[in-house]
């Protein structure tokens, strides 16, 4: 089963959520992330997981490309953009869409700027548990 999770500049939201993926589904799934842009990985995500023990930092900002789509069995776009320019996907890939808050684009101080990070991390993680805990229910009845 493999899993794309899609954005627009694959710096934050995408790379956070593959990463979750990767933790949760502890080998069963392959996790991808991609941007209709590449905008490299943004070290306040990394220090976001990291605080939570899962390392990105490995991880590359990439844009996304035909053989990303072609492979996919499940592409959530992270961000209403992404969404919306979201090239064609082939009709057997499940679509799915979670309309994320971007923190790179956060205002403030440091400390309100890492809540935001922390907040939208955690929201990413709940939303990757339910999908990996669907998808092992699903497994299981099979």
């Amino acid at each position: 089963m493999n899993i794309l999770f899609l954005c627009t500049g694959n710096s934050c939201r995408s790379q956070m959520a593959e990463g979750f993926a990767r933790h949760f589904g502890d080998g069963q799934f392959t996790a991808m992330s991609a941007g209709l842009e590449a905008h490299g990985l943004n070290p306040k995500a990394v220090a976001a997981m990291r605080e939570i023990g899962i390392d990105i930092s490995w991880q590359q900002s990439t844009v996304v490309d035909a053989a990303m789509i072609a492979s996919a069995d499940i592409i959530v776009t992270v961000c209403d953009h992404a969404k919306e320019h979201c090239p064609v996907v082939p009709g057997h890939v499940r679509q799915l869409h979670w309309s994320l808050e971007d923190p790179a684009k956060a205002k403030g101080t440091e400390v309100e700027i890492t809540s935001i990070f922390r907040r939208v991390r955690n929201e990413i993680g709940e939303k990757v548990s339910s999908l990996i805990g669907e998808l092992n229910a699903d497994r299981a009845r099979t």
